[in-house]
């Protein structure tokens, strides 16, 4: 049989009849029909999921419009008139992780080569001036004839005008509600002022402590007077135990020493001060000092106008000013007192943030008066090592002979010298412990000196915040920040001096 013939039969069979070849069983079918609906099922989930994301962007565009809308808003209502840039609201706090401000200025630094290498630096016109390095640690530069002779007799004439005060009175201001918010316990007090952590203090850690706290250049001599007065140290080897030192109240010594009588030659400075202005307004030489201090730091002029007015000091026969940093170490909880405002939390812990003294000596002194640096340029420095055998470097009345370098005051010189270290991206570091100095004794005559110092905060964003903030103040409140001064108010009264 053929092929054709066999198939004709299969199609003719009756439905009643068994046909003469099997139907293909209907197993074979399903596999096709179930992977219809797998595809259908497929695509039908495929769809959802598109769209619900789609939904999920469309939601997702129309959630960053609306906030850049509610951005752009709060900004156009925190920016000042006259054109000025928009400014951030302070209701509305940064995280950390995303500064306020980019940090796109840098503080130059002059660099010192070598000690005794000159340089020349145009600080007037028509006149070159030559600095000297008188160390690397600290930095420390002297510039002859930075002022003039007629200045230095102006700016002398201006400080007795305005009056001179006392620079120190015998307790420090504010110590007292200090330690009243800190309410540390003895235990607490004793590790703090153990430097070395042996559990006794020994006599330069007492004495650090006292001279911080009240004011008062003690001498290790006077430091076992007060032991056998007070009746402190049982044993008599010197030391306080934690136990000795419990037993003492915390204003013992202070108590102690205004019994006795303290002579000004035991402040930690014996010497009368005063202000002096130099934003608009103020004498013509005032403000040619600041701009030729601008000139010689290389600083930006704003960080120039917003640090400390020129302070002047004088020192009669017997004046002196011990070794002291003109600036503290900056940590987090530590606050500088000219950004305080922009610090943004409270502490109770703060410091003059000064980068840079500049010390100008407006006269020549007959007998002592140098302006001493104990360890300048020294391999290491340590504390602890300042007073040994009873021989302390920081005593300007008895070892200024002692000291690394001493600059003896000439009329119209200055000096200028880092209080910190850079950071290594152009910003401050920590502190130049080496910037110690002081002011030797004046055995003879009179010493007159005055201080520029260049405010700047370590914390880049204080500082920006800072500026930030006075630059909206209107201009009769964007000057020094220092107390109220008489020049402010009669900007003429010193134009015949």
């Amino acid at each position: 049989m053929t092929d054709n013939q066999e198939n004709t039969d299969a199609e003719d069979a009756s439905p009643s009849g068994s046909p003469t070849l099997p139907l293909r069983p209907p197993c074979d079918r399903l596999p096709c029909h179930k992977s219809s609906v797998c595809s259908r099922s497929y695509f039908v989930v495929v769809m959802v999921f598109f769209h619900v994301y789609i939904i999920n962007v469309l939601a997702l565009l129309f959630y960053v419009h609306y906030s850049s809308g509610q951005e752009d808003a709060s900004s156009s209502s925190d920016a000042p008139t006259g054109g000025g840039q928009p400014q951030r609201s302070e209701a509305r706090r940064p995280s950390p992780s995303k500064p306020d401000f980019v940090r796109d200025v840098s503080l130059t630094r002059i660099e010192g080569i070598r000690v005794g290498h000159v340089q020349k630096v145009s600080l007037v016109p028509g006149r070159v001036h030559e600095m000297k390095t008188l160390s690397l640690k600290p930095l420390l530069f002297e510039i002859p004839g930075f002022l003039s002779e007629d200045e230095c007799r102006v700016v002398m004439q201006l400080a007795q005008l305005k009056g001179l005060m006392e620079s120190q009175l015998m307790v420090q201001e504010g110590q007292e509600e200090l330690a009243k918010e800190l309410d540390l316990s003895p235990e607490e007090i004793f590790n703090l002022l153990d430097i070395n952590q042996d559990g006794q203090l020994q006599l330069h850690e007492i004495l650090t402590h006292s001279r911080v706290r009240d004011g008062i250049w003690l001498t290790p001599e006077n430091l076992r007077e007060i032991y056998d007065g007070l009746k402190a140290d049982k044993d008599g080897d010197g030391l306080l135990s934690q136990e000795e030192f419990r037993l003492l109240s915390s204003d013992a010594f202070q108590r102690f020493l205004l019994e006795r009588g303290v002579k000004r030659s035991q402040l930690v400075r014996n010497s009368r001060h005063t202000w002096l202005y130099q934003g608009k307004g103020a004498h013509r030489v005032l403000q040619e000092i600041k701009e030729r201090v601008t000139r010689l730091t290389r600083l930006p002029a704003a960080l120039v106008d917003l640090s400390e007015p020129l302070q002047v000091v004088r020192y009669e026969e017997g004046g002196h000013y011990h070794a002291h940093h003109d600036s503290g170490p900056v940590y987090p909880e530590t606050a500088c007192t000219h950004t305080r405002l922009a610090a943004n939390t409270s502490t109770p812990f703060e410091t003059s943030c000064r980068y840079i003294t500049v010390l100008f000596y407006l006269n020549s002194v007959d007998g002592g008066g140098e302006t001493a640096f104990p360890v300048a340029d020294n391999r290491t420095y340590d504390e602890v090592s300042l007073i040994q055998n009873d021989v302390d470097l920081m005593d300007t009345r008895r070892n200024c002979d002692k000291s690394n370098l001493r600059v003896k005051p000439t009329k119209g010189m200055a000096v200028f010298w880092y209080n910190y270290l850079s950071d290594g991206r152009g910003w401050v570091g920590e502190q130049d412990e080496y910037a110690l100095h002081g002011g030797c004794v004046v055995t003879r005559g009179t010493k007159w000196v005055a201080n520029k110092w260049i405010n700047v905060d370590p914390d880049y964003q204080r500082q920006a915040r800072y500026q930030q903030l006075v630059s909206q103040l209107p201009d009769d409140e964007n000057d020094d920040d220092l107390p109220s001064n008489a020049d402010v108010q009669n900007p003429s009264i010193h134009q015949d001096l």
